[in-house]
């Protein structure tokens, strides 16, 4: 695939936390776009070593640009996004760039699997559609150098890096082997290249980053570059790798030896992959000490408990990978106190965050998932394994059932009763200017549809859910359904009042017809929803947040991290609500091989065809809530990835 915009984006994640990320055209747009962003402690601690670099290629008939920066107040320079002739990010990133009529260089771009190091390697095409042959020198291509320039910061991946007089610029040269010590306490950059080295420090001044400067933050960045790398492409391949100290293989006898080698490897894995929607899952699974996580979204988020469970059932259960579901799911249920499960998983050192109703219950719906799926492994079935997950499971509905943190109970009703005051506990949890913009305290419609359908799953294996979970079905419809407006209400019992009822549209409601094992309404009403929800909220992409017409409704997701937060959850569109509302929409019609058909014709091409912008290979966090739908937040969500995938292959 070559995409056609220029701003699109590519991942090359490592498998620890860390990645390497920029644009089609080369021009770094955001803080987070690096060449070697390393995960200190996997996969948290993510620190920028190696920011980017400045390449040209050197001819007999002169000098050109192979890359672009943009520099305050809107300059772009040198020229060289100008001269791509053709980008691919499958099965990695590489750029073909014409140089003039005869000669096209291409740049090739790999992370390898569980290092903290990229390889970078560019080779002279001696004609349109030549591959060409490494070592051979034509008329064409005699006399050709390449210079590469590396941009060096050593900061946190969430800051910007500025001028100062610590930053050191000494090279210690060894060989092939070139290391920069850019700050006391910040890894080495380690690389090896078979070109010459020539060391001539400078800083680099006032990179702009539109994407920061559109969302209100810190756009301007300084960058220090310590030296050249030379290389002749008339004789060979030039190869670069840059590595994180104590995170890669850095004791390399030939760089050559070693890009070869694992170039191969990376190929092959790759390859083994049935699809490159299953390869793009692997850019979420990542190591966290000896066990597993799953990072929530690039570039900019970690391993947040609610993404994880509910990305995890199309990432990882969906596709097969279900050793890699047990061992996250076996990880965080290590984590439960009185009843819950964090938010975000707490590293070393810090206190847990439990602000959140819903990804303890999340959990139980992905262990239920992965239960069922590990029936037909045999070698799956490991009753230790089955009793500490389902442990975790009876903790947490026992302590929903007896009441935990921030109010959250079972209610006489059956129901569960969740928040308080100061606290954003659902999905829905923006907030500005420490005030909730969606509070939703009471007992909202999608906690009522995962705490009815986590009771389904404990009374699988513990009679004791049975009853509640009676009740609470017996109350959920008869309190949530409005007769006249022909839809369920988005929050019963608001802030604690019994009867006080919020009829917001919003699409929280379809989790009781779809998205979850139980359909909580009878046909007819599920079809009324279904039908509702479809006329109101469905976008290509996903459902809106909020239907037109209601106050606060938001068309555009933009400005500053207030006027975003403020329109978060008001209409902003949310890919990952897609995979509950096919699911509704395919149940209604009886779930049939017709239905399942109509809705693969119909709700998955405009997914494909996202896959081709923004995060290419991926579907982004949210989009516009209006035409054209313009991808906004991550650009790689795992949630988002997850639900296509969780259709595909268990739904449709």
């Amino acid at each position: 695939m070559n995409p056609t915009d220029p701003n699109a984006e590519w991942l090359e994640a490592d498998g620890l936390g860390g990645f390497a990320s920029g644009t089609v055209s080369g021009i770094r747009t955001r803080r987070y776009h690096a060449l070697l962003l390393t995960a200190i402690t996997p996969p948290a601690g993510r620190m920028v070593l190696v920011n980017g670099f400045d390449a040209w290629v050197e001819t007999p008939s002169g000098t050109f640009a192979i890359s672009s920066q943009r520099f305050g107040p809107d300059v772009i320079h040198p020229d060289g996004a100008s001269h791509i002739e053709s980008f691919e990010y499958e099965p990695s990133p590489r750029w073909r760039y014409k140089i003039d009529n005869d000669l096209i260089v291409e740049q090739e771009l790999f992370v390898p699997k569980e290092e903290s190091a990229v390889f970078v390697s560019w080779r002279v095409v001696a004609g349109i559609g030549d591959a060409g042959q490494p070592g051979s020198s034509t008329p064409a291509t005699a006399g050709i150098k390449l210079k590469v320039r590396p941009f060096l910061s050593g900061r946190d991946f969430h800051a910007t890096h500025h001028e100062n007089g610590s930053f050191k610029f000494e090279a210690e040269q060894n060989g092939e082997r070139v290391t920069f010590r850019s700050y006391d306490g910040v890894p080495a950059v380690i690389t090896y290249s078979n070109g010459r080295y020539t060391h001539e420090p400078t800083w680099y001044r006032n990179f702009l980053y539109s994407e920061e400067l559109a969302r209100g933050l810190d756009a301007s960045e300084d960058l220090a570059s310590p030296g050249v790398f030379e290389f002749s492409l008339s004789q060979k391949p030039a190869v670069l790798m840059l590595a994180s100290e104590g995170h890669a293989i850095t004791d390399i006898e030939s760089i050559e030896a070693r890009h070869a080698q694992v170039r191969t490897i990376e190929q092959a894995r790759r390859q083994y992959f049935s699809s490159p929607l299953e390869r793009a899952v692997d850019a979420y699974l990542v190591n966290r000490g000896k066990g597993r996580t799953l990072i929530a979204g690039y570039p900019w988020f970690g391993d947040w408990g609610r993404d994880t469970f509910i990305a995890l059932r199309g990432l990882c259960i969906a596709t097969g990978r279900l050793e890699e579901a047990r061992d996250i799911l076996l990880q965080w249920a290590e984590t439960v106190s009185e009843g819950m499960l964090p938010n975000r998983f707490p590293d070393q050192g810090e206190q847990p965050e439990f602000n959140s109703v819903d990804a303890s219950l999340w959990y139980i719906i992905a262990v239920n998932d992965y239960l069922l799926a590990a029936e037909k492994q045999p070698t799956l079935t490991d009753d230790c394994h089955t009793k500490k997950l389902r442990a975790a499971v009876e903790a947490i509905l026992a302590g929903y059932n007896e009441g935990t943190r921030f109010g959250i109970r079972a209610d006489r009703d059956g129901l569960l009763s969740a928040g308080e005051p100061g606290q954003q506990l659902t999905w829905m949890d923006a907030r500005v200017d420490g005030r909730e913009i969606t509070p939703r305290i009471g007992k909202p419609v999608e906690i009522q549809a995962l705490w009815l359908n986590a009771l389904a799953v404990g009374a699988q294996f513990s009679a004791r859910w049975e009853t509640l979970l009676e009740k609470g079905r017996a109350a959920f419809e008869a309190k949530f359904w409005n007769e006249h407006a022909g839809y369920l209400a988005d929050v019963i019992d608001c802030d604690h009042q019994l009867g006080v009822i919020d009829l917001t549209f919003r699409p929280n409601q379809i989790f009781a017809v779809g998205g979850l094992p139980l359909m909580l309404l009878s046909k007819e009403k599920a079809r009324r929803v279904v039908d509702a929800v479809e006329m109101l909220l469905l976008t290509p992409l996903g459902l809106r947040s909020l239907a037109p017409g209601e106050p606060g409704y938001a068309s555009h997701y933009q400005g500053d991290s207030r006027a975003r937060d403020s329109v978060y959850h008001q209409g902003t569109v949310w890919p990952w609500l897609i995979g509950g509302f096919v699911e509704a929409w395919v149940r209604v019609r009886g779930s049939t091989a017709r239905a399942k058909k109509q809705a693969r014709e119909r709700f998955l091409p405009p997914l494909y065809e996202h896959l081709n912008h923004a995060g290419l290979g991926h579907i982004s966090e949210i989009c516009d809530a209006e035409p054209p739908q313009t991808p906004r937040g991550c650009p790689f969500q795992a949630w988002s990835l997850g639900e296509l995938l969780r259709l595909e292959r268990s739904v449709l």
